[in-house]
């Protein structure tokens, strides 16, 4: 696997996972809503520390610079 996501990626992802989990924490979200958003909170937080997405990757898309 190579990398595939840069830094402001990856802060971005962090960010939103946190908030997802700490509005589904307080209560905020519930529901199907409130799992379906924590399942995409821990893709967000595995993908964020691997630096590797596979969507990115099916799409040919890369976020992180690339050396010469």
């Amino acid at each position: 696997m190579k990398k595939n996501m840069g830094n402001a990626d990856k802060l971005i992802r962090f960010i939103i996972a946190i908030a997802i989990g700490v509005l589904y924490y307080q209560d905020i979200l519930k529901g199907y809503l409130g799992i379906v958003l924590m399942i995409f909170a821990i893709i967000f937080l595995i993908t964020s520390f691997i630096s590797f997405c596979p969507l990115y990757s099916l799409f040919g898309i890369k976020t992180c610079k690339t050396k010469h």
